[in-house]
């Protein structure tokens, strides 16, 4: 007889679960009396299912949820042990029961070996028996299910990439994942039973105070809530004692009749990610060169200073800091020097101030400082003074030593501003009050100082537009040969016809130029007018007229410096010797060993060099001897000092002695008196130059003094 589906035979009560009995037998009687024996007893009654042919039970078992299969090898489609194999391929999980005839239990011992659980022969095959083996299989089948599961469930968990505790209802662990053991330095083993709070070790990552524990928070929470709470501010305690920031969630664990038997605890690492939000944080606040507080930074804590000191009836201070000629050490040194001496400038003021204090740094050479909680206004100025002695030390860098002075500018609360901004910008002007009155030095802001203030502003704008304007003009200085009266050169002197203010000096704008980084190409139109002027005034019949230049430090130490030069000759016409280059000490020893190599390539084109405001730097006789100069300048400092005070003969006489024995020519600077043009004379000092022989004057006028010469001025 054939069956074109699976049986339910009664009785279908089960006591193994939702997996069935699989009968595969051909046989109706035989079929019948084992229905009837799984059936007999009512608390070991199974669900089974019957089935007449091979091809109906292997579609059977495809379709799942069979618990144990009773399989009688008498079929009318398959014959033989043999038809095991393809049963054992469709279910190899399922626990099989041999059924067979006395004469066929060589057979069912083979089935046995390819892979049966066991065998009965149908003689023997009473009910206690049947039953017996048929739950020994269920429950096999149903423990090796669980296992799986288990085991399927802890592979999961173990490469979810969280840390996964739980807990049962008293908070006791029942299980920790692999990343869970290596999170809380706790094997599996001993954390087990122990209460959660011992192996899962919370504080708060703001205060430090220990976490309450979080699954005692979820058990005792409503019960009706069934979600996840999440901690996000928590730092885990590790069994050694290393803490690191975590993310965790706990989650209450049902049953099926959803009452709850314990949580789980999901955590991760974040103290990388907190790491680099705290980062990113850092660097926008922060000055990346100095890592001093940015600006954004520094006004978030003055404006909240301002609060605390108007709550406590308190005083502060803001300073605002400017390095002096700083431009000139990028310029000779290069920017990476300059950035150095930067970071060396920081580290001095954060030592100048208390710990509550603020020290920012707004960009390029620029510095602010908050002096929180002041008790008097004089403490500022304290501050100030001790800021401008520790700046003025000389820096090493780079094996160098180099100085560098401050301007400091101060402004104070309630006394001066009443908000942020206006405090900044009060010491702002002040700063810039102590550069005009001769730099390195401090002033408090006043109410005058904003004009000026601003009057500076609005030459500084004025200025940036002045050459494209043609606003400049030279005046020539004649330098005069002491002992003849001939004159032996013209010095290029700028001079700014501003269209409002009229005829301004270089003091009054120069120093500007140098700041805001308009001094290079001014001095590039100065140097190639003057050659322009050279060679109109030769062309006009006077013959050679040499003139003179000041070179900035921004020029000298431009890339382009010698090929500008080269240029200018080119494009003038005027022979090297007629053009004489002045550079003052502080420039050529900015970089002595490189200013060595610039002068050297200048002296190769065939040019004059001077050493401008000489005694005013601090030059060795050692440079002095390598530097291959023409001319010294005596500064006209130590020449009005002849007639005033006995020092000042004898550091003028050293000089022209210095200068004779290098064999340069010596030019004293800033003659007004005969009695100073007498004592150089005496004293064998080759040239002079100052107002006692002629002021500055134009072009047309420096060539008819030329033609003239000063013979009458000079000689007596």
């Amino acid at each position: 007889m054939t069956s074109p589906g699976p049986k339910l035979a009664e009785p279908t009560t089960t006591k193994s679960g939702h997996d069935c009995v699989l009968l595969i037998a051909a046989d109706a009687d035989e079929a019948a009396r084992v229905l009837g024996e799984l059936g007999s007893v009512t608390e070991e009654r199974f669900q089974v299912e019957w089935v007449t042919e091979l091809s109906s039970g292997i579609e059977r078992l495809h379709d799942g949820d069979v618990g144990a299969v009773v399989f009688d090898l008498n079929l009318s489609d398959s014959q033989g042990a043999e038809t095991f194999d393809s049963l054992l391929e469709a279910a190899p999980g399922v626990p099989i029961l041999i059924l067979s005839e006395a004469d066929t239990e060589a057979m069912a011992r083979e089935a046995v070996q390819r892979g049966a659980q066991d065998y009965l022969v149908k003689e023997q095959a009473d009910g206690y028996r049947l039953r017996r083996m048929v739950r020994t299989m269920l429950d096999r089948h149903g423990a090796k299910a669980v296992a799986l599961e288990n085991e399927f469930a802890k592979a999961t968990l173990n490469s979810i990439g969280e840390a996964i505790l739980a807990t049962d209802l008293r908070g006791n662990v029942t299980y920790l994942n692999r990343f869970a053991e290596t999170m809380t330095g706790w094997f599996r083993e001993e954390a087990l039973g122990r209460p959660v709070a011992d192996v899962l070790r919370l504080i708060d990552s703001a205060s430090g105070a220990a976490v309450d524990n979080a699954v005692s928070t979820v058990m005792q929470g409503d019960p009706t809530m069934k979600g996840m709470i999440s901690f996000i501010n928590c730092t885990l305690v590790r069994r050694d004692g290393v803490e690191f920031g975590i993310e965790n969630r706990v989650t209450m664990i049902d049953d099926r009749a959803g009452d709850v038997i314990g949580a789980v605890v999901a955590f991760r690492d974040v103290s990388a990610a907190r790491a680099a939000s705290l980062e990113i944080s850092r660097v926008a606040q922060h000055d990346v060169l100095t890592n001093l507080p940015n600006r954004a930074l520094f006004n978030d804590r003055l404006k909240q200073a301002i609060s605390l000191a108007e709550r406590q009836g308190k005083q502060l201070a803001v300073l605002f800091l400017d390095l002096d000629q700083f431009k000139r050490i990028n310029d000779s040194l290069g920017h990476a020097v300059g950035d150095k001496l930067l970071r060396s400038v920081a580290g001095r003021l954060m030592a100048c101030v208390r710990r509550t204090d603020t020290v920012s740094r707004l960009g390029g050479d620029e510095f602010v400082i908050l002096l929180s909680q002041v008790e008097h206004a004089e403490d500022a100025a304290i501050s100030a003074r001790k800021i401008l002695r520790a700046v003025a030390a000389p820096h090493i860098i780079d094996n160098k030593s180099l100085d560098i002075n401050v301007s400091i500018g101060g402004s104070t609360y309630p006394a001066g501003g009443q908000d942020a901004e206006s405090l900044v910008s009060q010491a702002d002007a002040a700063m810039y009050e102590a550069k005009q009155r001769g730099r390195n030095g401090y002033q408090f802001f006043r109410s005058d100082m904003r004009a000026r203030h601003a009057k500076r502003l609005l030459l500084e704008g004025d200025l940036r537009y002045a050459l494209g304007r043609k606003e400049f003009v030279l005046h020539y200085q004649p330098k005069v040969n002491l002992e003849t009266g001939q004159i032996t050169g013209m010095e290029a002197l700028i001079r700014w016809l501003h269209p409002e203010r009229g005829m301004l000096f270089p003091i009054e704008f120069v120093p500007i130029a140098e700041e805001c980084g308009l001094i290079a190409p001014i001095g590039q139109w100065v140097l190639l007018e003057a050659c322009r002027q050279s060679r109109a005034w030769s062309n006009s019949g006077l013959g050679a007229v040499p003139v003179a230049v000041n070179v900035s430090a921004a020029e000298f130490r431009a890339k382009d410096f010698l090929s500008g030069v080269r240029a200018v000759l080119i494009a003038t016409g005027v022979e090297p010797p007629n053009l004489e280059l002045e550079l003052t000490e502080s420039v050529l020893m900015q970089d002595a060993e490189s200013a060595v190599v610039t002068l050297l390539a200048l002296k190769a084109m065939g040019v004059q060099l001077a050493i401008d405001d000489f005694g005013t730097g601090y030059s060795s006789f050692t440079y002095l001897r390598r530097f291959p100069v023409d001319t010294i300048k005596v500064d006209q400092s130590f020449v009005r000092e002849i007639t005033a005070d006995p020092e000042g003969i004898t550091i003028v006489s050293a000089m022209i002695n210095i200068g004779k024995s290098l064999n340069q020519r010596v030019v004293a600077e800033g003659v007004e008196t005969r009695s100073q043009l007498d004592f150089l004379q005496r004293h064998k000092c080759g040239e002079g130059q100052g107002y006692y022989f002629s002021h500055p004057v134009v072009a047309e006028e420096a060539g008819d003094l030329f033609k003239g010469g000063l013979h009458q001025n000079v000689v007596h």
